[in-house]
């Protein structure tokens, strides 16, 4: 036998793919090790699964010669945004190729007229909205995190304006989209709606990079406020704030956001983010609209938190003001980790029919202090979501179990409320086992969707649910 028939006997198909990319993409594939652990999970407690080898494309046609050979070599895919992800989605548990959309990050397109925008998925939220700026409009979905546009696709993400706006799913018009064999499709259209078959945009939104990988998205877009008028309104107790709430949800008060801090999150944001707030339940709340329009709203809500048992409430439209306030808010994950320095954060969401909401932070609340452990809950109440942000250490075996209980007990009294055990973080790997107690035999039906798109079971492995090979 000659040397290169031995070496052709020795090769694996990791071996022969990576040949194939290295040819295709050049310097844009890396294997070393610091890069391939950069793409997998680092933004929750859950370990560090890293995939073989991290490639970056700049065209849909790459992306397609990228999964083409991925598939003929059964080789897993994992795809990645900004890397915010918060339940293990970008983990490689069977090792595979990570596709970083972070060089197809333009806008390819703006209809002012219609009121939508063509990008790529790699651009940002933020870099989005600050191309669109000179046009007067704006995409509004807001997670927190400067994530990108394809993975708030891929996770349907929503955010501190979702109770205004919705989540990404009603804020996608079409996508451009990579099946696992590399095939191209475009799901979707530029028109308002659609009768036209199955919705196939809304299956990819969601779908948590286990059905495509999505290369272009549609987006519809919003006018910039005239007025913007940010604020606070303190409470003495969980009920009242959740009260109010209520009331202007009732009411259909047109708010744009209202974000729930617990008293601790409170102290954790006063101290990281340099607030001077009264440490107690709160509310951040903002109004958009006409300077009327706005003020009215901000005046209709403030009666309404009065009537509720509010102690204090302040507003103001001065710009530097709402955006400390609200960057302390998308602070507060790292505000909250700095009340037990050497920790690690773990978050995790929850959604309920907002009559429930009270009761299941409130339980929340009391099984964070029976368990002993040390967490803030804060939420988009407006639509019913909160998050506990659990600081914990990971060398503790014991912490770790009560950890874990405690989350299932979050779960289990939200799905027993008639809500979801998540509202925008997904599934991932996280929470496999929530899924499967919610959706019971309609997890078989998804399991059957990807098979059928996915059947080599290649795109994001070990994510939402397990597939067997």
């Amino acid at each position: 036998m000659t040397q290169t028939e031995t070496q052709h006997l020795a090769e694996t198909p990791l071996d022969a793919l990576r040949q194939e990319l290295e040819d295709l993409l050049g310097e844009r594939l890396q294997t070393g090790q610091a890069i391939r652990e950069q793409h997998a999970n680092t933004a929750t407690g859950r370990g560090t699964q890293a995939p073989d080898m991290v490639t970056w494309p700049e065209t849909t046609e790459e992306v397609s010669r990228i999964l083409r050979s991925c598939w003929t070599h059964g080789v897993p895919v994992i795809p990645f945004g900004a890397g915010s992800s918060l339940e293990g989605q970008l983990n490689a548990p069977r090792g595979g190729v990570s596709v970083d959309m972070s060089r197809m990050a333009q806008v390819l397109e703006v209809r002012d007229e219609d009121l939508l925008a063509v990008v790529q998925p790699g651009i940002t939220r933020k870099r989005l909205n600050e191309e669109l700026r000179a046009t007067g409009l704006t995409f509004p979905i807001d997670p927190g995190a400067d994530a990108s546009v394809g993975g708030m696709c891929a996770t349907r993400a929503s955010g501190t304006n979702a109770v205004r706006y919705g989540t990404m799913a009603d804020n996608v018009l079409a996508l451009e989209v990579v099946l696992a064999d590399g095939t191209v499709v475009r799901t979707g259209s530029r028109a308002a709606k659609s009768s036209a078959g199955y919705d196939l945009t809304r299956l990819m939104i969601g779908s948590e990079g286990t059905l495509g990988v999505i290369t272009e998205a549609t987006l519809r877009l919003r006018g910039i406020p005239e007025t913007v008028l940010g604020g606070i309104a303190a409470f003495p107790d969980l009920d009242s704030a959740v009260s109010a709430v209520i009331l202007l949800v009732q009411m259909g008060l047109d708010i744009g956001r209202v974000e729930l801090l617990d008293a601790m999150q409170i102290r954790a944001c006063n101290a990281y983010s340099k607030l001077d707030l009264e440490e107690t339940v709160t509310l951040f709340f903002e109004c958009t609209g006409s300077e009327a329009v706005a003020r009215d709203t901000a005046e209709t809500f403030a009666e309404l938190a009065r009537d509720a048992g509010a102690t204090h409430i302040d507003w103001s439209t001065d710009p530097d003001t709402r955006s400390k306030l609200w960057q302390a808010r998308h602070d507060a994950y790292w505000a909250a980790l700095a009340l037990r320095p050497g920790c690690k954060g773990l978050v995790s969401d929850a959604c309920v029919p907002i009559s429930a909401l009270a009761a299941n932070i409130a339980a929340a609340q009391e099984d964070l202090q029976a368990k002993g452990l040390i967490g803030t809950i804060l939420g988009h109440v407006g639509d019913g979501n909160f998050h506990v942000v659990l600081m914990t250490d990971p060398e503790d075996a014991d912490e770790a179990r009560r950890v874990e209980d405690f989350l299932h007990g979050v779960t289990l009294r939200a799905q027993a409320a008639g809500g979801t055990c998540t509202g925008e973080h997904g599934i991932g790997q996280g929470k496999i086992g929530a899924l499967a107690e919610e959706a019971g035999p309609a997890v078989a039906v998804m399991r059957a969707l990807k098979q059928a798109l996915d059947p080599k079971n290649i795109l994001n492995p070990g994510k939402i649910f397990e597939v067997s090979q």
